[in-house]
């Protein structure tokens, strides 16, 4: 399985819906990204794919500083599955694969 690619994000929280846009890549065959939404990129750390489960974790600063660690279930072009920050109940992620550009893998 492979999850290369931005993904779009939707993520569930009491304050209310935020979308984002996640990236994945290999870099030295190690699996990468980085997360973009609410004016902010920041880097991924820890990003693991175990069969079909990806794991990650963030730190944002808008709309308010949280540590976050997300636990999601890819199935196709979709994903679906949790973020935690801290004590905090967990919000709901979903998730779609954006379509590749065509020429896309040539400008890597």
């Amino acid at each position: 399985m492979t999850v290369e690619g931005i993904w779009d994000l939707s993520i569930s929280t009491p304050i209310g819906r935020i979308k984002a846009a996640a990236e994945f890549r290999r870099r030295d065959g190690v699996l990468v990204g980085s997360a973009r939404g609410t004016g902010e990129e920041v880097p991924l750390r820890d990003v693991a794919l175990d069969g079909d489960r990806l794991t990650w974790s963030q730190s944002v600063t808008r709309p308010m500083r949280l540590n976050l660690d997300f636990a999601v279930i890819v199935e196709g072009e979709t994903l679906t599955g949790t973020s935690r920050a801290g004590r905090l109940p967990a919000s709901m992620v979903t998730g779609a694969r954006r379509p590749a550009r065509p020429g896309a893998e040539a400008e890597r």
